[in-house]
């Protein structure tokens, strides 16, 4: 059985679920961004109980599958976006398609009808908060910031970080008060 949790954003997330399961003494199969697959379905009260664990840290069951689709494709934006080293290489549209085997069409009407914003501006801001990361670490230049989270250019990632945030990346990098979301927070 899958359950699907909202909110459940990082490596950290993954850990502190984990936890819930393993306190509950209930084995998991596989644990991921936004899924917990157990190897059996749990008794409504046993349900219950790890529901009530897993709000106390932030996190939610997800029961409807709207719902479920919408927290899918945000973990794979923020998996892309946030912890992955490798680039899609296509638009965000097909590979958004291809791994949910959903017309593109049908989800980014769901997602704009949920959410509130389409799904390419869910990708700008979380690619944005991730340039925000790296400014701050320091580690990196512009020019490999831009490669990386796959801009056209340096001016092509500068304009969009302006119009998001209102500060050009280098004002952002000297200002010694970040403004930074957290990834379950960025919309």
């Amino acid at each position: 059985m899958k359950i699907y949790i909202k909110n459940m954003v990082c490596l950290r997330c993954i850990m502190a679920v984990e936890q819930v399961f393993y306190r509950l003494n209930i084995d998991l199969i596989h644990i991921e961004l936004g899924a917990a697959e157990l190897f059996s379905e749990p008794y409504s009260e046993t349900l219950k109980i790890i529901q009530t664990e897993l709000e106390a840290l932030g996190f939610e069951i997800i029961d409807d599958r709207h719902s479920r689709l919408i927290e899918k494709i945000k973990n794979i934006v923020i998996h892309l976006v946030h912890h992955s080293d490798t680039k899609i290489g296509i638009k965000l549209s097909f590979y958004l398609s291809d791994n949910l085997n959903f017309n593109y069409k049908y989800i980014s009407k769901l997602f704009s009808e949920i959410e509130g914003i389409t799904i390419e501006q869910y990708y700008i801001l979380q690619k944005i908060e991730k340039v925000k990361e790296l400014l701050v670490y320091d580690d990196q230049t512009l020019s490999e910031i831009a490669y990386m989270l796959e801009y056209s250019s340096v001016a092509a990632l500068s304009n969009q970080f302006k119009k998001v945030t209102g500060l050009t990346p280098s004002h952002f990098k000297k200002i010694k008060e970040y403004k930074r979301k957290p990834l379950d927070k960025v919309e």
